[in-house]
Parts: C-alpha cells; structure tokens; sequence
C-alpha cells in the first residue's frame, strides 16, 4: 500500500485473544501488511489491497466490550475480502495446514438481471471470525428461467 495515512470509511475492529497468534495468521499467512502499531498496546491496524482491519487484544475492558465474550468471536457476522487472485492463498493457508471452514467454490450472485460469479472460500481467525476470500470470475445474464420462477414466487 502506498499511502500509508489512507483510511476506508468503515474499519472493523476486532477483539483478539492473543495478538501475536493474530499477525501469524493476517499477516504471514493471509498477507495483510501493517499500516500502524502499537505494540504495547496490543493493536495493529492491517491492510490487503485497500481492505482494512483493526486487531486489538483483549486486556480488560475499557468500556468497548458490550457483552462477555465467548469463543467463537464474531458470530453472527462474515467479512468478504476481494482478492485480484484467490488460488495462492488459499493453497498458503492449505500448506499450513489452517482448516477451512467452507472449501474453494465458484458461485454467482444475482443482482438485478446480471449473475456476478466469484471463486471464493471461507475461513476463519484464530478467535473465529470469519472471513470470506473472493475473486471476481466474471458476470452473465441471469438465465430467463430462474427470473420466471422468481417472479412467480
């Protein structure tokens, strides 16, 4: 990332039980790069490709935690990455033997009169947020079938 001030609109921060399990995986294995730290703090703010997150270890509460936390953390809740390329590192989270929590698939997503396809797979962090890899494939028009069924519903 070039310029290291950029900041999307929304960034989620995210509770982790331990920080350093965290970079293992955002950074050394799903190549996140560090736009800032603070170390003795237990937080860094991680960037792939202009998508942004915040990790922030868990030493108490500081009044940001709303509920008792429980393993898995983030449920209820998937984060889709877009990726130029999905396939190497989805075989570099394969290699490290990280287990998938939906494997590799190629889907299309309606929208409108257009089906947007994407290869995607699903995994999750070491505190069990899941993430949700996706490279676009393509788009095509929504088969004429499927749009008179749904009408019909």
């Amino acid at each position: 990332m070039e310029d290291k001030s950029y900041r999307a609109r929304l960034v989620p921060e995210l509770m982790v039980r331990d920080i350093a399990q965290s970079r293992r995986f955002w950074i050394d294995l799903c190549g996140f790069e560090v736009v800032y730290q603070r170390e003795e703090e237990g937080f860094v703010f991680l960037d792939r490709d202009g998508a942004q997150f915040m990790l922030d270890e868990i030493r108490g509460d500081d009044g940001w935690i709303t509920a008792p936390l429980q393993a898995p953390l983030g449920r209820g809740v998937n984060f889709e990455i877009k990726v130029k390329s999905v396939g190497p590192l989805y075989e570099r989270l394969l290699a490290a033997d990280w287990p998938m929590y939906r494997a590799m698939q190629q889907r299309w997503y309606r929208n409108g009169q257009i089906e947007i396809g994407v290869q995607q797979f699903l995994v999750q962090d070491p505190d069990g947020y899941l993430l949700r890899f996706s490279e676009w494939i393509g788009d095509r028009p929504v088969a004429s079938v499927a749009l008179s069924v749904a009408a019909a519903a």
